[in-house]
């Protein structure tokens, strides 16, 4: 299941705080997680948090926003109050968080079912995209993947995983790094996508810069955002450069003559022309022309 939405900013927002709320709907992120779970105490603020959502969408505070709230999880005692209250429409979909394996997902997504047939929504209205927290959740990154087809992304959670490995903290990411990657690889190779995690240093823009040059080779559509001053470099990151744009256009003619040639695999003008090229190249356009049509729906 694609997502229909960009994701390379996915914004946290503590959703019962007014003033950031406020701050986020005139944000350029291109998800919101409107949070109800962590940042969201004490427990009585949680339907403060959920109530504000609804005010905020009634009064089209966040046009053109992919809202994704993230929900309290399964023991909570407050998710079914967050999914039942929240599934509306300028919803696209929740946050579901300390997903351990594929069967939390499988019930999320029959918890979301019930409700859309009980509200009349379409079945599958809802997309989900599960948090990586734990140290199963990572080696089941598969499993949780593929449990439901509301699934569009899967995002790293890095200070809970390290929790739960009992794991530090260090300055080069080594003990996160073989999670990213696992996560990455397991995302892409059931055709979701991956989201890397927050950079806790949100006043050092060079080091997030090396996070982001390091989670764009490693395969990442986007991050997980904590404060705005952010989202221009993660954009820049993650949207197709335009020395991207200009290989990609020229490698699609190459392509085509190659083909006019008879050739499925060429090289031209001391170019390798071949179909994994050609599908990098088709999905680099792909990007740019959804990017651009966000920010003409923006104007």
């Amino acid at each position: 299941m694609k997502s229909d939405h960009l994701m390379r900013s996915l914004m946290f927002v503590p959703a019962h705080n007014k003033r950031l709320m406020e701050s986020a709907s005139n944000s350029t992120a291109d998800v919101l997680l409107l949070d109800l779970e962590d940042s969201v105490q004490p427990t009585l603020n949680k339907q403060v948090a959920r109530q504000q959502i609804l005010e905020f969408i009634k009064n089209d505070k966040f046009t053109n926003k992919a809202l994704y709230p993230r929900v309290n999880d399964r023991e909570s005692g407050e998710l079914l109050k967050d999914v039942y209250q929240l599934t509306v429409d300028s919803i696209a979909g929740f946050t579901y968080p300390k997903a351990t394996q594929g069967e939390d997902i499988y019930f999320f997504g029959k918890l979301l079912e019930t409700i859309e047939y009980e509200k009349g929504f379409p079945v599958g209205t809802f997309k989900i995209i599960p948090l990586i927290e734990t140290a199963g959740a990572v080696l089941n990154i598969q499993d949780i993947c593929k449990a439901c087809d509301r699934v569009v992304a899967v995002a790293f959670g890095c200070e809970d995983f390290v929790t739960d490995l009992q794991g530090q903290h260090d300055e080069a990411g080594n003990s996160i790094f073989s999670a990213r990657s696992m996560i990455a690889m397991g995302a892409r190779a059931s055709g979701v996508v991956p989201i890397d995690t927050v950079h806790i240093k949100v006043h050092d823009l060079e080091d997030l810069e090396k996070n982001l040059k390091l989670g764009k080779q490693l395969g990442y559509e986007g991050m997980l955002v904590l404060n705005p001053k952010e989202i221009p470099l993660v954009h820049q990151y993650f949207s197709p450069t335009s020395e991207e744009i200009k290989w990609a256009e020229e490698m699609l003619l190459l392509a085509a003559e190659a083909i006019q040639d008879g050739k499925g695999v060429a090289v031209k003008n001391g170019k390798f022309i071949g179909p994994p090229m050609v599908k990098m190249a088709q999905n680099i356009l792909k990007k740019n022309q959804i990017i651009k049509q966000k920010e003409g729906a923006n104007e």
